[in-house]
């Protein structure tokens, strides 16, 4: 097993361990749906399924007059049987704002796509009871999925892709010399993990996941394991090439990584892989410094990768295909309409003067 593989290994086992702790919390019924789904969902869906149907058990048991007082763990069938079209569309409801706990210490706030993920949860839960005939009808399945309003997709312009990375390299004349002298350290590898976001579309988590035998030079490709644990070759330019390459040679070669993270292609400071925290983190960082005026996080380098992909070529089935897409609708929505509604405000004369020059 290569260590790149011990990694995402690693990390479905922890999924494991978290969804069978969060199992022991829900009725004994419940694991039987997340064992039948076992190889159809991945590990961290399982486990975020498991969060959704948890928080959906602690409040039917205080919001159901049939439920009240009830624990998580005595919840059947049977009371599922009884819920209405009302209860689901109540939860729905509840989930736009919520407590997590009787002391408020934390307030979650679920957007209309966060609540449809919820439902879709739910049906699914009650479809797999239904299917095999221990229910005889899903409560949720004529509950309306919320309205989801599609939003402007926020990227980098070929300009500001400059900027940053050009801040990231050579640095700026606002930050003091302490951050500079931090900065400093990590700059290299910084600037090779940001290069290869922005060049290649790919996953933070799959960035985190990539070990030095997984670059291959020869034909400036990487190999890694995707979402869903496909592995897949991605191909990057000479642009990315040449930043890896530096931080290769003029550094990560250099280092002594800690016991378990030998071949990891990225490090933190304390010499052991690098974590996605650490990367949401220091992107979000370099963002406020250079493009303080868009609200860029990780997913809007891949969002920016994937537009300009589409712009060049218009192939969404290519767009799918290298941002390791289930579908090609999750591409859709690279399919930008910002050009042509540029050129609407320039073909449009307000003045007659105007209109003859």
């Amino acid at each position: 097993m290569s260590q790149n593989e011990s990694y995402h290994v690693n990390e479905s086992l922890r999924n494991d361990l978290r969804l069978r702790k969060i199992l022991d919390e829900l009725p004994e019924f419940a694991s039987r749906y997340f064992y039948a789904n076992e190889f159809s969902l991945s590990a961290r869906t399982r486990v975020a399924y498991a969060y959704d149907l948890r928080t959906f058990f602690r409040y039917i048991i205080t919001k159901n007059p049939s439920l009240l007082y009830m624990q998580v763990r005595d919840i059947t069938i049977a009371h599922l049987e009884q819920l209405s079209v009302h209860d689901i569309e109540s939860y729905l409801s509840y989930l736009k704002c919520y407590h997590l706990d009787e002391k408020g210490h934390r307030t979650i706030h679920n957007t209309p796509t966060g609540i449809a993920r919820k439902l879709s949860c739910l049906r699914s839960f009650f479809d797999y009871y239904t299917g095999i005939g221990e229910m005889k009808r899903n409560p949720a399945a004529r509950v309306s999925t919320p309205k989801i309003h599609t939003k402007e997709i926020i990227q980098l312009d070929p300009d500001e892709v400059e900027i940053l990375l050009s801040g990231i390299e050579n640095g700026s004349d606002k930050i003091s010399k302490h951050q500079k002298k931090y900065l400093d350290k990590t700059r290299l590898r910084d600037l090779a993990i940001t290069t290869l976001l922005l060049g290649t579309g790919i996953r933070i988590s799959e960035c985190v996941g990539l070990d030095i035998q997984d670059v291959n030079f020869k034909d400036n490709s990487i190999k890694m394991t995707r979402k869903g644990e496909n592995e897949q070759i991605v191909f990057f330019n000479n642009e990315v090439q040449y930043v890896l390459e530096d931080y290769l040679h003029e550094q990560r070669l250099n280092l002594i990584p800690e016991k378990g993270s030998e071949d990891a292609l990225f490090l933190s400071l304390k010499n052991n892989r690098i974590s996605v925290d650490a990367i949401e983190k220091m992107i979000v960082k370099f963002a406020k410094m250079y493009v303080p005026y868009k609200k860029i996080t990780p997913h809007k380098l891949r969002s920016t990768f994937g537009t300009q992909l589409y712009q060049e070529t218009g192939d969404l089935y290519l767009v799918a295909e290298t941002l390791g897409h289930s579908s090609v609708d999750t591409s859709k929505k690279y399919a930008s309409m910002k050009e042509r509604k540029r050129l609407v405000a320039q073909t449009i004369q307000l003045r007659a003067q105007n209109r003859e020059s």
